[in-house]
């Protein structure tokens, strides 16, 4: 090195130093949110009973169906259930009492036991987007998910610190066949990633698979006595189960491996137009899900969900980031607490085709929503878009991003001397400024939430890097985080025993893509 050169480096020392730890590799997952503001309280007790009220008389009156599955019904029957074909008409007062044996919170183990979440309570536990068929990024634009996809957002959940899930279907990768694939997603979950994932539920003897695998990673005894999945139960709206999602229920039930019983609603197709009676049915879905959960196995794990997103009456398209939607969710937010179990719903929702500015604006909405509601899992917290349709990759990393913000929000306020800044105040005085006061030299670091991807220099300096919007930010944050990715260490003999696993039962069975 030339003495020139030399001087060049000691001069800048400091600088190298902070550009050395603004580019260092940081792969630490923050813990789970616990909301330390209130809930926002929608609905008052009247209403609250007037809807409570109603659910129950459409589980009496009307009944629900438990579609091919005779199993399902007959447990009923035994329960004191009211059985006229596949239609369960049940008592009122039964089915939330059935309720009563599901636990108010629960842990998910995950394989880095520094990574396993509490869900329930004031907690806040946030996954990844689940179930596109396609996948979106500036170099490919718009196509059908392929497995190499679906791996590379499981590396981006991995390296996204406000990120407390794998979750599950990321994205649906189509070129694996579709008896198949769930093997190949749960592999990618089980080790390219340590935190937290969910199971299959597409078929009965999937979520069995997942069952299996999970005791090869975590041990037999240990999956016995934990809860190491979550997994999606979408009821078919209205008022009926079919047989696929409830045998999924019924495996991991048995199990003790937890489930959302979460209706799909989409406001004047599948539910009325009205909060009010969409609430009701939701409630009455719900209960009958959960209860039946119970009739599994009393005790199991379960969380009440509700998907909800109003409906464009001129095209039939769904809308994200309404009113309507943020109404329903606070109020079964509201009707998950008086049943005392945790609560799934939100997201980051648009129906956007583009991670644009519509895009920005009706995720914010959805998932601020989600935070003030007293969600306890967020399914869809990053990388939703055109909705539901497409994973997007640059807007898994905008909305990963922003979820930084949920976790400074949810924190709340600091009372403590050292927050109420009195001495900072004294320092500075009339007139001041408080840039160089021992205070703001104590906490700049900390004090503000910064994005590691949003832009905030000077209009020249932005300029002179080319102008990059935030898209080009997005894609190059991809590409930062996938070259950075390291895979989370695993036994090799568990990896053989899951490679091995899989590979036996895709041999067991001809492909099939339907």
């Amino acid at each position: 090195m030339t003495q020139r050169a030399a001087r060049r480096r000691t001069r800048s020392g400091g600088g190298a130093a902070r550009r050395a730890e603004r580019t260092a590799k940081r792969i630490g997952t923050v813990p789970a949110i616990t909301r330390e503001i209130p809930d926002f309280e929608l609905l008052n007790e009247e209403a609250l009973q007037i809807i409570e009220h109603n659910a129950e008389t459409i589980l009496e009156e009307i009944g629900v169906v438990f579609s091919e599955n005779p199993a399902a019904l007959e447990r009923w029957r035994q329960a004191g259930a009211d059985v006229r074909g596949e239609r369960v008409h049940i008592p009122r007062g039964l089915a939330r009492k059935l309720c009563a044996t599901a636990p108010g919170h629960f842990t998910q183990a995950a394989r880095n036991p520094a990574n396993s979440v509490e869900i329930g309570g004031r907690g806040l536990v946030l996954a990844p987007v689940y179930g596109p068929p396609f996948v979106r990024d500036v170099s490919g634009g718009r196509r059908y998910a392929t497995m190499a996809d679906f791996e590379n957002f499981v590396r981006l959940g991995q390296m996204s610190k406000w990120l407390h899930h794998s979750g599950g279907t990321v994205c649906e990768p189509t070129d694996v066949a579709v008896n198949k694939r769930h093997l190949d997603m749960l592999f990618a979950h089980m080790t390219l990633s340590d935190k937290p994932y969910m199971g299959s539920v597409t078929e009965p003897s999937r979520a069995a698979d997942s069952v299996a695998m999970s005791k090869i990673l975590f041990g037999e005894d240990f999956v016995d006595q934990n809860t190491v999945m979550v997994s999606l139960i979408n009821i078919n709206s209205p008022l009926t189960f079919d047989a696929t999602m409830i045998g999924a229920l019924e495996i991991y039930a048995a199990a003790n491996q937890a489930c959302i019983v979460s209706p799909f609603i989409v406001g004047g197709a599948m539910a009325p137009v009205s909060v009010a009676g969409t609430l009701a049915q939701v409630l009455a879905e719900v209960l009958a899900g959960v209860a039946y959960s119970q009739l599994v196995r009393p005790g199991a794990p379960i969380i009440m969900g509700t998907f909800v997103t109003s409906i464009d009456m001129n095209s039939g398209a769904p809308t994200f980031g309404t009113p309507e939607a943020s109404q329903i969710t606070y109020g079964a937010g509201q009707l998950a607490r008086r049943l005392g179990l945790p609560y799934r719903s939100s997201g980051g929702f648009t129906g956007s085709k583009l991670p644009d500015a519509q895009a920005g604006y009706e995720s914010a909405n959805s998932l601020n929503m989600g935070l003030l509601a007293g969600v306890n899992f967020m399914l869809h917290a990053c990388g939703w878009l055109e909705g539901g349709l497409v994973a997007s990759f640059e807007k898994f990393v905008m909305d990963a991003d922003q979820l930084g913000a949920l976790h400074k929000m949810a924190a709340g306020v600091a009372m403590d001397d050292d927050a109420q800044a009195m001495a900072a105040i004294r320092e500075v005085g009339p007139g001041g400024h408080y840039l160089g006061c021992a205070h703001t030299q104590a906490h700049f670091k900390d004090a503000f939430w910064r994005s590691d991807l949003l832009d905030y220099k000077p209009f020249e300096t932005w300029e002179e890097a080319g102008a990059p919007d935030t898209m080009a930010l997005a894609s190059a944050r991809v590409a930062q985080l996938l070259g950075d990715y390291e895979p989370p260490a695993i036994d090799p003999a568990v990896r053989e025993a899951l490679k091995a696993f899989v590979a036996q039962k895709k041999a067991s069975m001809p492909d099939s893509f339907s």
